[in-house]
C-alpha cells in the first residue's frame, strides 16, 4: 500500500507492506513528482509498471518535491531513506541550473546526497539522472553543468542516465503549456530513459 505525504508516495513502514520486496527511492523535483498530472502518470509510477511487467520484486517510492534543488535533496535524503532502500535514483539539479547556482555547488550537493545514502546502506546502488540547461544560459555554464553529472557518477561509481529529458525537452507536444513539465506522454518517455539504465541495477 502507498501513502500520500506532501505530494509524494511512500511505502508503509512495516516490512510486510512491501511483501518482502526491495525498495527503490526516486529523489527528485517537480518532474519526478508529476507536476500537473496525476501521481500515477509520473515516471516513478510508470517505472513500477515496467518493474512489475519484468517480474522484478521491487517497490518504487516517489520522493519528488516540486521546486526542490540538490541542496534540498541533501537536507532530506536521510529522512527519505529512513525506511531503507536498495536503489536510489537521484533526479535533481534542474532547478539549480535554472536558478544559476554554480555547477561546483550542485556537484558538491550531489556527492553529499550519495555519501549520506551510502551511510545508510553501503551496498546501495545509485542512479544519477543528468540534466541540461538551455543555450541561453551561456556556453561556459551549460558545458560545466552538463559535465558535472558524468563526473559525479564516475567518481561515486554510480550509474548515469545521460539526460533525464532526452527526447522530451524542447518537444512541444510532450510538454505542458509551461514548456518545462512533461505531459503524460512525455512522462512515458522519461520513464523509458530511466528504465534503460535502472533495469541493469536490479
Amino acid at each position: 500500500m502507498l501513502l500520500m505525504s506532501g505530494g509524494a508516495l511512500w511505502a508503509q513502514d512495516a516490512p510486510d507492506a512491501n511483501g518482502g520486496k526491495k525498495r527503490i527511492v526516486v529523489l527528485g523535483d517537480s518532474i519526478t513528482a508529476g507536476y500537473g498530472l496525476d501521481p500515477q502518470e509520473a515516471y516513478p509510477a510508470l517505472l513500477q509498471k515496467k518493474i512489475d511487467a519484468a517480474g522484478q520484486a521491487y517497490t518504487v517510492a516517489n520522493a519528488g518535491v516540486s521546486g526542490d534543488t540538490t541542496a534540498g535533496g541533501l537536507r532530506r535524503v536521510a529522512w527519505v531513506l529512513g525506511k531503507g532502500a536498495d536503489v536510489l535514483v537521484v533526479a535533481l539539479g534542474g532547478n539549480d541550473g535554472l536558478r544559476g547556482i554554480s555547477p561546483e555547488q550542485t556537484e558538491k550537493n550531489l556527492t553529499g546526497i550519495i555519501d549520506k545514502a551510502r551511510e545508510k546502506n553501503p551496498d546501495m546502488k545509485v542512479v544519477i539522472a543528468g540534466m541540461q540547461m538551455p543555450d541561453n544560459m551561456g556556453a561556459e555554464f551549460t558545458g560545466k553543468f552538463k559535465g558535472l553529472f558524468t563526473k559525479v557518477a564516475t567518481e561515486k561509481k554510480a550509474a548515469l542516465v545521460p539526460f533525464l529529458l532526452e527526447g522530451v525537452g524542447g518537444v512541444d507536444e510532450l510538454n505542458q503549456q509551461d514548456r518545462i513539465h512533461p505531459t503524460e506522454a512525455g512522462q512515458e518517455k522519461v520513464a523509458e530513459n530511466v528504465w534503460k539504465v535502472l533495469k541493469d541495477q536490479l
